[in-house]
């Protein structure tokens, strides 16, 4: 049986791996992938019967999620998007346009809100960020623990979007890991 020392030491060589992977990514393929992935989350189900969508916002080198966000908000649906509120910490916080993020601590779009934020209770669907996952829902992030502990405050679908360049077959998974309801990727 695996200690917990060994799986923190095979997912931080795992992060360094994708890191690599992503960093190798052309910004045409990253634009070509990008624009799969927003077809593919505005046919799912899921998303059309969503009032409220928890959505980040990519940074550099992950998925572009704007127009996600753009989507949701023409559509007249709720978007939530994170915010940082102290460290391993975050909420989300409900906008009215993209003009509303602004860069956070860690240079990331965050909501310029000053209103409540929405309470995990009332999202009924989240996009996850990951750096891999596995087909089977298996997560693996940047290592802040943020979204782990988000995501066990409710029980909202969870989806991942990942680039399919970037799946692995398996990942090791601590016992706070939270698994994804769906993977979406940009191929088949």
């Amino acid at each position: 049986m695996e200690t917990m020392d060994m799986i923190k030491k095979q997912k931080k060589e795992l992060r360094k791996v994708i890191k690599e992977r992503i960093a190798l990514l052309s910004v045409d393929e990253c634009q070509a992938s990008d624009a799969l992935l927003y077809e593919r989350v505005l046919a799912l189900p899921e998303f059309k019967n969503a009032n409220t969508i928890f959505c980040y916002v990519g940074a550099e080198g992950e998925i572009n999620t704007l127009p996600i966000l753009q989507e949701i908000l023409v559509a007249g649906k709720i978007p939530a998007v994170p915010k940082c509120i102290s460290k391993g910490v975050m909420d989300a916080y409900p906008i009215r346009s993209l003009t509303e993020l602004q860069p956070g601590k860690y240079g990331i779009l965050e909501p310029i809100s000053s209103g409540p934020p929405i309470e995990p209770a009332n999202i009924d669907l989240c996009f996850v960020p990951c750096l891999t996952c596995s087909k089977d829902g298996k997560r693996l992030g940047y290592g802040g623990g943020y979204y782990d502990r988000y995501l066990t405050r409710a029980d909202f679908f969870k989806i991942a979007l990942c680039r399919a360049s970037l799946l692995v077959d398996d990942l090791p998974v601590e016992k706070h890991d939270v698994r994804m309801d769906l993977v979406i990727t940009d191929c088949d």
